[in-house]
């Protein structure tokens, strides 16, 4: 399973990539496996705000429905718009064409409260 080390993950199963002050917010791969192929995602709005460990935003796979977990807090500055139509992407490629949305981080710091890619393959070997 693929683990990208530039980023870091949640225990909910999604990853950030910081990038500056900024940072891309996806679902990872354990996660879209666990789910099936995924049918809608419902998208945070451009310009509002995130709470880390909060909800913001809904994907629904044939399984279940799952909340979206921000990683961290922060301001949406965009949105994966092919996802409506095309929510399968985050199942072909969840860390790749298939991220959620970025944002303008509020507070970098928070990112230290994640796991790095090493501690979140020990989460998911244990699942």
């Amino acid at each position: 399973m693929s683990l990208p080390d530039d980023r870091r993950y949640s225990r909910e199963h999604e990853w950030i990539r910081p990038e500056g002050g900024e940072a891309v917010i996806g679902l990872t791969q354990f996660a879209v496996t666990e789910l099936g192929d995924i049918v809608y995602v419902e998208l945070p709005a451009p310009g509002s705000a995130m709470t880390q460990f909060q909800s913001f935003g809904v994907v629904e796979s044939v399984k279940a429905v799952s909340d979206l977990f921000a990683p961290a807090s922060g301001t949406v500055i965009a949105v994966n718009e092919a996802l409506r139509g095309q929510p399968e992407l985050l199942n072909a490629d969840p860390h790749g064409d298939g991220w959620v949305a970025r944002i303008a981080l509020t507070n970098p710091d928070e990112l230290d409260a994640l796991l790095d890619a090493a501690g979140y393959g020990s989460l998911i070997g244990a699942e």
